[in-house]
């Protein structure tokens, strides 16, 4: 019956409601009856959810050439990043020419994260599809979709990494490589996988939506690729959305409680690899920028930077409401209660406020 209640999350209307539109169906008021009419509904429901993302992923499709860079480049005169996710308005010691070198180190960061992160979401997404090879094709069709715009978007980011690094000094370095992270998220559960997939997602279209797209100082290209990720992450966000209450209904409360272990751990490791980048990147601006800082505003820098790569790649999507209410839809108290006490540490200081 829990797992009844979980899958029909995204089912808004109760079977009460169902019968009373169907007068023909009270008639048949055994409770055996009364789940399988709840269930082909659901599986009706979660159908047309799956056929509205291929639907939109039919709408939306775009080339790289064609459509985002159309023979342009970076325009290094202008900050990458925005503001509001780099959190660079907290330097106030930074002149204008420092400033906009250390959003495009961060924007640089940023792709390159989201070409990290492609491979093991696009490696879980083919997994995830054989549960669909000989059932709902629609799913299929929608997972196998959504595998290809996961590859195009892996090709974007090594893309706009050559570009911006013909633009910058020597000496950056990305610090994860994509197929060790890649080995180590998909050892942990499915659920995990897949909580931790729907963050990411989710954080994607809010930094797009909320930051990028209104800003007025960041290169045009810049914002075209984050433009266009964002019509095609739209929809896997609601995919990820769907196959994880699917993965929470096929497994058992001890296998759920385990897969609660397995995204902290997650959460963590996300965490060092955001620890080693912030550093990483730190050491690259001090080098390249030509200033002499005090050191008590290189512990700033150091600090603070971490601090909003925390906010960045973690909490931005952790804290989104969507992510919450599934999340807790799925969870006890005591396994919230968990999760919250094991983040806390990094929590308390991931921001991007002054």
């Amino acid at each position: 019956m829990c797992e009844l209640i979980t899958v029909t999350y995204f089912f808004h209307h109760s079977l009460d409601h169902i019968l009373a539109s169907r007068p023909h169906m009270n008639m048949l008021p055994d409770q055996e009856t009364k789940g399988t009419i709840l269930m082909i509904n659901i599986l009706h429901f979660q159908t047309d959810q799956y056929a509205s993302c291929v639907g939109a992923s039919k709408r939306v499709r775009w080339d790289i050439d064609r459509d985002i860079i159309r023979g342009r480049d970076f325009e290094m005169d202008r900050k990458l990043l925005p503001d509001s996710i780099s959190g660079i308005q907290r330097f106030e010691f930074l002149d204008r020419r420092e400033a906009r070198l250390l959003s495009q180190i961060q924007g640089r960061t940023y792709a390159n994260m989201f070409g990290l992160v492609e491979r093991f979401i696009n490696c879980k997404v083919l997994e995830l599809s054989q549960h669909h090879w000989t059932g709902d094709q629609v799913a299929l069709e929608a997972l196998v979709r959504f595998s290809d715009e996961e590859l195009k978007h892996q090709e974007l980011f090594r893309r706009i990494e050559q570009m911006i690094a013909a633009k910058m000094p020597l000496g950056y370095h990305f610090v994860p490589q994509p197929n060790e992270v890649a080995s180590a998220v998909l050892s942990k559960s499915t659920w995990a996988v897949l909580g931790l997939t729907l963050m990411i997602e989710l954080f994607t279209q809010t930094h797009y939506l909320k930051s990028i797209q209104p800003d007025q100082e960041c290169s045009a290209l810049y914002k075209d690729v984050f433009l266009y990720h964002w019509k095609e992450e739209s929809q896997h966000a609601r995919i990820d959305e769907l196959e994880w209450v699917r993965e929470n209904a096929a497994i058992s409360a001890g296998e759920r409680d385990s897969a609660v272990n397995d995204m902290i751990e997650l959460v963590a490791a996300v965490d060092g690899i955001v620890r080693a980048q912030a550093a990483a990147d730190m050491d690259y601006f001090l080098k390249v920028s030509g200033a002499a800082f005090f050191e008590e505003n290189i512990a700033r820098l150091r600090a603070q930077t971490l601090s909003a790569y925390r906010w960045q790649y973690i909490f931005s999507g952790a804290a989104e409401p969507r992510f919450q209410k599934v999340l807790r839809s799925m969870i006890t108290e005591d396994q919230l209660e968990r999760i919250e006490k094991a983040l806390a540490p990094i929590a308390a200081s991931a921001t991007v406020q002054a």
